[in-house]
């Protein structure tokens, strides 16, 4: 019996099941890994608000330098100039947290890296530094490819832990997205393959 006074014991974990939040973040880095390795694609990140989180969350997964070339840190817009690249007039026009600047970051950590992929974070972690036109929780991310730089705005709601974390999974998610996209145009499956039409029968050489 449990003397008086003792905490009450934390109920068990159901097997297999992790209440880790970072544990989900790590497996959605190995389904990453495993793409970006299979398609022989490289992966480089910018962060802001998440302070390196993503790229430590990249780096749990054991074979990682098989892909990611490195991060940045650009937490001051000092930084965010003399790193990445990034446009003092962005940073005066449009502010840190901006479509704008993670454009530029996730642009500049691509070509300072050489990668295939970039992706770049910027937004408002908490509690502090919020305002009415840029709330806690607001954040861009930002995928830089060879076909361009997808941008993506979100609006978390969390503590400035949570936000940190929703933040660097909104950036493995789209880092995903645009791998499977760029790997199934390097290597189309064999599926996709059989789908196509044949060619007209006088096309077929003999």
């Amino acid at each position: 019996m449990a003397q008086s006074g003792a905490p009450a014991a934390e109920p068990a974990a159901e097997a297999g099941v992790s209440n880790d939040p970072i544990e989900a973040l790590v497996d959605a880095a190995r389904r990453l890994q495993g793409v970006c390795i299979a398609a022989g694609l490289t992966v480089s990140a910018a962060e802001s608000c998440t302070g390196g989180l993503l790229t430590h969350v990249l780096t749990e997964v054991p074979g990682s330098s098989g892909y990611l070339l490195g991060g940045v840190v650009s937490y001051a817009d000092t930084a965010k100039m003399a790193l990445l690249g990034v446009p003092a007039e962005h940073l005066a026009a449009h502010g840190a947290v901006s479509a704008q600047v993670a454009r530029a970051m996730a642009q500049g950590a691509r070509e300072r890296f050489g990668s295939d992929l970039a992706v770049a974070i910027t937004g408002v972690a908490g509690p502090d530094g919020g305002s009415d036109a840029k709330p806690v929780g607001l954040t861009y991310v930002a995928v830089a490819d060879p076909g361009g730089v997808e941008v993506r705005r979100f609006a978390w709601n969390g503590d400035r832990g949570a936000n940190k974390r929703d933040s660097a999974g909104a950036a493995i998610d789209l880092l995903l997205a645009r791998a499977e996209a760029l790997a199934s145009a390097i290597h189309p499956s064999s599926s996709e393959a059989a789908e196509r039409p044949s060619p007209p029968d006088e096309a077929v050489g003999e």
